[in-house]
């Protein structure tokens, strides 16, 4: 089942054409990754399927609704975590996650079960009643995942998910990912991580100059160019 189509997606910037004539789609429980360079266009892309910025031109449809015209629903099905996104660092961890719930729903009993599953998901035990500043970058991002995960959103949008953090913490967010895809939910991504992508992504799209150049598996990509990883994949069709 497709949870996100983008068709004939364009975003101008006066004269500048960020994004030119994307499509692709993403089905339920995928991975879908957006890989390029900077300034190729990917986070405008994630912008416009999060409601944050308005397409030039195009269609964006989240679970069969029209992002521009249907935004106030689209955004109760979509959970978007920005590469820069922060935490209010004087709360506690376990008062940020029930803040956060109550912006969700203003229902009792379902921000209870909100908060319930972001506790399980970010594992931090006692250290959810230690403020936010005191925090660890890979802590606060495990805090940041878990409010996004909460809600088991049809759609989660995450940029750079684990942009800044060490080995073991980046492994443990790749978990939290692909968790949240195995209970259904579509995930799309954007990542300077080659071997991050290759690990998490079920499809992968190469985005050059605002043009989607190649969609396919890690391993299709591969074959087709005749390269042993994915940034040589990337390198030959930047270069193209």
């Amino acid at each position: 089942m497709e949870i996100l189509t983008v068709t004939k997606l364009h975003k101008r910037y006066g004269q500048t054409e960020a994004v030119h004539d994307i499509n692709f789609s993403v089905s339920q429980g995928e991975i879908f990754s957006l890989v390029g360079p900077n300034g190729a266009g990917k986070s405008t892309t994630l912008r416009m399927i999060a409601t944050i910025l308005r397409p030039t031109a195009g269609e964006i449809k989240i679970a069969g609704l029209d992002v521009q015209q249907e935004s106030g629903k689209v955004r109760e099905l979509i959970t978007y975590l920005p590469e820069e996104s922060g935490a209010y660092k004087a709360l506690t961890g376990r008062t940020y996650l029930n803040f956060m719930a109550g912006l969700y729903s203003p229902d009792a009993k379902k921000r209870d079960e909100y908060v319930r599953r972001a506790e399980e998901i970010t594992d931090l035990g006692d250290k959810l009643d230690a403020k936010i500043g005191t925090y660890s970058k890979g802590m606060t991002r495990k805090l940041l995942l878990a409010r996004a995960m909460m809600t088991e959103p049809k759609l989660a949008i995450l940029d750079e998910p684990t942009s800044g953090l060490d080995v073991l913490n980046s492994l443990e967010i790749r978990k939290l990912v692909r968790r949240l895809a195995e209970h259904g939910t579509a995930v799309l991504l954007s990542s300077h991580n080659m071997l991050e992508i290759e690990y998490l992504s079920d499809r992968i799209g190469l985005i050059v100059h605002g043009q989607l150049k190649e969609v396919g598996t890690a391993e299709a990509l591969k074959s087709k160019h005749k390269a042993r990883n994915l940034e040589e994949v990337f390198l030959k069709v930047a270069q193209a």
